[in-house]
């Protein structure tokens, strides 16, 4: 077991004219080495959620468990706690401050008490993770693309050997290419290290190809949990939250309308392709 929601409340300004409920008891596991996508409308909840998930915000009610221990009991060392839940918030790169690729990615570990020695080492492998290689170490991160400035901001946080990684829309603002490749990379991440990984996307098409678990949110409450194929068959659900099922979603019912023989849950272009053509061979 790797992090537990219990009965998770968090109201904000409560007591005033401006309180809103942001989260209402929420009940929430995810195992270790889970890959699961989090998506919701914007004040759906979602980040809220994800902050809570390492202690930068303490939840008004409830009890949040970190490998069976409840990280609200006093004396917890939170600090031990976000080096092991790294949260890497949208638009990372503008976070970067050292003079140097190297420098800003050993940050994260020389905090956690390494020698410059062990932190380099550290970073050298979570730059390789990411896709940065050598030639980068000494370029100023001001220089970078977006899509680099977002590797080195990521690897900045995997340097920490977290056991999980959550990412709050990580493509935020690139280009198509540079999405594909970030995403590419996060995947490759988890099946070479196996680390627990919360992608927060509006991208269905992203959730759909990348994750193998989808929580969806709306109004500060977890409305669907399951494999994306079976979140999926609820598309008209979630078009009344302000969501949209993946684009293949809707051709593929509209073939079942018109009398094919597919799967109406493929959700992503391979298992579209696959189950088309064994439509038409059947024929």
């Amino acid at each position: 077991m790797s992090i537990k929601a219990e009965h998770l409340n968090y109201v904000y300004s409560p007591g005033t004219a401006y309180e809103i409920p942001a989260l209402k008891d929420m009940n929430l596991e995810i195992l270790d080495g889970q890959f699961v996508g989090l998506i919701g409308h914007t004040g759906s909840g979602k980040s809220t959620l994800v902050q809570h998930l390492n202690g930068l915000i303490r939840a008004t009610s409830g009890h949040l468990y970190f490998n069976g221990e409840d990280i609200y009991q006093e004396g917890y060392p939170m600090r031990k706690l976000r080096s092991q839940v790294g949260l890497v918030f949208q638009y990372p790169e503008h976070q970067l401050f050292e003079v140097d690729v190297l420098s800003d990615v050993c940050f994260g570990p020389l905090n956690q008490g390494l020698s410059r020695e062990e932190a380099k080492k550290r970073a050298k492998e979570a730059l390789r993770m990411t896709g940065l290689g050598e030639e980068y170490y000494s370029r100023s991160p001001f220089e970078l693309s977006g899509g680099q400035k977002r590797r080195a901001a990521i690897a900045g946080v995997l340097a920490m050997e977290p056991q999980v990684l959550i990412l709050d829309e990580p493509t935020a603002g690139l280009d198509p290419k540079g999405r594909d490749e970030i995403l590419d990379q996060i995947r490759m991440l988890h099946e070479e290290k196996h680390i627990t990984i919360v992608l927060v996307s509006h991208s269905m098409e992203d959730v759909a190809k990348y994750v193998e678990r989808i929580i969806v949110m709306n109004q500060g409450e977890a409305v669907f949990d399951g494999p994306p194929r079976q979140v999926f068959r609820h598309y008209q659900e979630l078009e009344q939250m302000g969501l949209a099922a993946p684009q293949v979603t809707y051709i593929m019912h509209g073939l079942k309308a018109k009398g094919l023989e597919v799967d109406e849950n493929a959700t992503t272009i391979q298992e579209a392709r696959d189950t088309i053509l064994q439509a038409f061979r059947k024929e």
